[in-house]
Parts: C-alpha cells; structure tokens; sequence
C-alpha cells in the first residue's frame, strides 16, 4: 500500500494543476485511491458510484461513492474537485446522506485529502470532525497503520470505531496543547499562576500581562532544553558508540566502505529522536557499500533504517514501520525529524518484542 499511495502522491504533484474538475479528479485520483484499498471499482456490488440516498422529501440524492460488504453500504464517499477546499458545506453533504444509510463511515474527499468520520458522538449522526485526516502530499505523516483497516482484506467496522476514538481523543489533546504551546490561553496561565509562590494571590489583570509572556517563554526555553538534551546525549555516547563497534567488527582490507560526516550526522539525530524511549548507546551505526544500517541493539534483525547518502544530491532512508522497507528521499540530516514517529515506532515493535521474551 506504502509504494502504490506514494506513486499516487507523485502523480498528484505533477498533474494537479491540470485537473480541472470534479470527474477528472474521480478519475485520476480517487479511483485509484480506492482500488488501492483493494476495490473493484468495476464491480457494481462492490463499488457503486452515484449510489442513491433518498433524504426526506429529496428523493434522487446521490453519494459520489458507496463501498459495500455484504450487499450493504459500509463507507460512503463524497467527492470534491482537486481545486476546492473541504469546507464545512462539503461535510454537511455527507452529514445529511450518512443517517440514510446502513454505512458506519464516511469519506470526504478532492482527492487530495481524505477526511473519515463515523458516529461516535450519537449513533447513526455523523460527527462533526473527523476522527482520521491523510494528505497524500504528505505520505510521510499518513497513519498507514488506521488507513490500511479501511482495505477490504481488514476491514472490521468494530475495530475501526474502537481506535477512532482514541484517534479523535489524541487528536484533540495534540490540538489543544500545539494551541497552548503556541499562544498560551488565560486559563492556562491562571493554572500556572496557582501553582506559583512568588507573585502573590490574586490574578489581577496586572499580573496577566506580566506572566503571560514568561509562560510562552519559558515554554519555549524549555522546549528547545529538551531537544538540545537529546542531541547532546547522542552526541556525548557518539565516541564510545563507535569504539564499540570497532571492538565487534573485523575489518576488511580494502573493502571500500567509508563512514561520511552526513551518516555519522543522520546517526546522532536519529539517536536524539530515540533517547527519548532508549539510551542512545542502544542505537548502533554499521556500515557497507551499499547503505549504512541504523540498528537496535546492533542485530541486523532489527533494523531501525537505513541510509543511502552515497549519491549527495539524492539522499534517501528506508524506514521499517511496514510490512516492506519503504525508500524516502531526504534534504539532509535536520529532516530526519519529520519522520519521527516512523522510527520510534519502528523501535517500538523491537520493544515489545523484548518485553513478551521473543
């Protein structure tokens, strides 16, 4: 799924300001989307386009898509041109054709984005925001382990309901604290303010003004400590990290392996990224011809990436958070933190192996 998405990605970004309407856009880009998942789209029992929703009086109202499993709707989808924002109408749409139906999720979609809603506020109402949002131009940030629940060999609406709403609760708590960390509310400040014992009792408006720019400093501060904490304990563990490598591993006359300051640099930020779940001494660099292996516990059975920076101009990593080892291409070592999550969560598979004793 990985390898199709991102080929779809890149169609996207060549073709995108070609694409014009609303049919062009189901024909270049949701199709494809959808047959991705695994659908055939040329199976009228499985995928039925134009699908019909009497609302009320408004009998003939048509969904752009409905996905069935067993002869029934399962996910409707609305689609939207390429060119148009999804828009509060737009979800209106589809909020009035989801309580017609037996489908349990809808799709909003320009085929760019996909927003998926269900009903876990009431049932058979659609909610208001969606508890899953993928940008195919950003495939490094799509949740593949929530998207790939949505293909017909893993579809289970059950499951699906279960993790949208740790999805929708996560989703809220990164939103409020990204929005706090920002820009820091009065009642955020107020509970710091509580907290204090230096500035008195009383929350005066006096008081506001003077903390409120101290708390988004210290914020701040306190932020960039954390990050700088991280790579300084990388870097600190780099010498004693190699040495130990050079004790484990026989050299090769003549092999023509050479260690560049790019991977010793992508290295110690992916250590950094991880010191947060492990010692960074835990993270081991071993190198070849061919790419240079970013290991957990240095076994060449737990992969946590690798670095192809032989050719400077295209440097590019393979990440194993799939099934498969996906290549992306990367600017440099700083960028390594937009793929973050992907490789803690490839060390935490390694993690739970540990734990259970495998």
């Amino acid at each position: 799924m990985k390898d199709a998405l991102k080929n779809l990605s890149e169609r996207i970004g060549k073709t995108r300001d070609k694409i014009q309407t609303e049919e062009a856009t189901k024909n270049a880009y949701i199709m494809p989307f959808i047959q991705i998942l695994g659908y055939d789209i040329f199976n009228p029992l499985e995928v039925i386009p134009e699908f019909t929703a009497d609302i009320g009086i408004k009998k003939g109202e048509k969904v752009d898509y409905a996905i069935c499993r067993d002869e029934e709707p399962a996910i409707l989808i609305e689609c939207k041109c390429c060119t148009n924002e999804l828009c509060i109408d737009n979800e209106s749409q589809l909020f009035r054709y989801f309580h017609t139906t037996k489908a349990k999720f809808g799709v909003l979609t320009n085929g760019v984005i996909y927003k998926f809603y269900t009903d876990l506020e009431e049932p058979n109402k659609m909610d208001k925001k969606p508890f899953l949002e993928i940008n195919l131009l950003e495939p490094e940030k799509i949740n593949y382990n929530e998207l790939v629940k949505f293909s017909k060999t893993n579809f289970d609406a059950e499951n699906i309901r279960k993790t949208a709403d740790l999805l929708k609760c996560a989703n809220s708590i990164k939103n409020v604290l990204r929005e706090e960390l920002a820009e820091p509310s009065e009642e955020f400040v107020r509970m710091i303010f509580r907290k204090m014992d230096c500035c008195g009792s009383v929350f005066t408006e006096k008081v506001k003004e003077k903390i409120t720019p101290l708390v988004k400093s210290a914020i701040d501060t306190l932020v960039n400590d954390r990050v700088k904490a991280n790579l300084d304990t990388a870097l600190k563990s780099t010498v004693q990290a190699q040495e130990e490598v050079a004790r484990q591993t026989v050299p090769l006359e003549n092999d023509g392996v050479v260690t560049t300051q790019e991977e010793t640099d992508a290295w110690n930020v992916i250590r950094a990224i991880l010191s947060q779940d492990v010692p960074p001494e835990k993270i081991f660099m071993r190198d070849a011809k061919s790419y240079c292996a970013i290991l957990f516990d240095d076994n060449n059975r737990k992969p946590i990436c690798r670095l192809y920076f032989n050719n400077l101009e295209k440097l590019c990593i393979g990440l194993f958070d799939g099934e498969e080892e996906e290549k992306i291409l990367i600017s440099g070592a700083n960028s390594l933190f937009g793929v973050a999550e992907r490789l803690r969560s490839t060390l935490g598979k390694y993690l739970e192996l540990n734990s259970s004793g495998k």
